[in-house]
């Protein structure tokens, strides 16, 4: 009886720990004050949010631009190098294979360092360009790292087969190697938009006046104060992403179900 009863415990402490500052949070973001002292239920904030508010709404947008180009040509890139790794033998092979997965391990702090080194050196302004290249370079191994796990688990056999049927190398590629990786190309967009979304350290080295991202605009506003409105947009954002996980779970699950 002991080991579930333990079990159980660690089980709620660990949810609690995870889901309770979300929980404070939600209730806040209705609170009529501007403290952490409830003044009672108000929708102040999120009226507030969504009329005063513009520099929030341009991070927002900086934010979407930058994570949904950036993950797009990670997913492009990652996903070619991907496929070259496992079929294609070349002399570097080894150490391509490392190195693509070095940014993985460096902190990220040396990631934003040295991209902002790089910049300098090439003369480039800092701005939302040099963003979307800093999300690319630390996106692509994550997008590598699904599509070869997806790859690794691909039945030579159909290759073989659509090569004995008179496919070409391009048709074998678009016609049989994509759409049977296309549960690891979504899973790697997903966690590189996810990744990019968020990403704080890197881009705080990266960005330039006008370019503020979501992450780098909320740290500079609780730097002064918590605005209430932060409350409100935080569980805004909350719920969306449960929504997009939600779709991603069932596209993959779809895509997985048709290959």
């Amino acid at each position: 009886m002991t080991k579930p009863t333990l079990s159980r415990s660690i089980f709620w402490t660990t949810i609690a720990f995870l889901f309770l500052p979300l929980v404070v949070l939600m209730i806040f973001s209705f609170n009529d004050g501007r403290t952490m002292v409830w003044k009672g239920f108000s929708w102040r904030w999120y009226e507030s949010l969504f009329t005063n508010q513009p520099r929030l709404w341009m991070a927002v947008s900086n934010t979407l631009i930058v994570a949904f180009t950036a993950s797009t040509v990670a997913t492009v890139i990652g996903t070619l190098g991907a496929i070259a790794i496992n079929w294609y033998r070349f002399k570097a092979k080894t150490y391509v294979r490392a190195m693509s997965f070095l940014p993985l391990i460096l902190p990220e702090i040396i990631i934003g360092v040295s991209l902002l080194i790089f910049f300098r050196m090439l003369g480039l302004e800092l701005n939302l360009f040099t963003i979307i290249l800093a999300h690319i370079s630390f996106t692509i191994p994550f997008v590598l790292l699904m599509v070869m796990a997806r790859l690794g688990e691909f039945d030579y056999s159909i290759i073989e087969a659509a090569r004995d049927l008179g496919a070409n190398e391009n048709q074998t590629l678009t016609k049989v190697i994509l759409p049977i990786s296309v549960p690891g190309i979504l899973a790697g967009f997903i966690t590189a938009f996810t990744l990019s979304l968020e990403d704080f350290v890197v881009t705080f080295f990266v960005t330039g006046s006008g370019s503020d991202t979501l992450p780098i605009f909320i740290y500079n506003q609780i730097k002064r104060k918590l605005p209430p409105e932060i409350n409100a947009f935080s569980v805004v954002l909350v719920g969306v992403t449960v929504l997009i996980l939600f779709l991603a779970r069932r596209s993959i699950k779809y895509f997985v179900q048709r290959s």
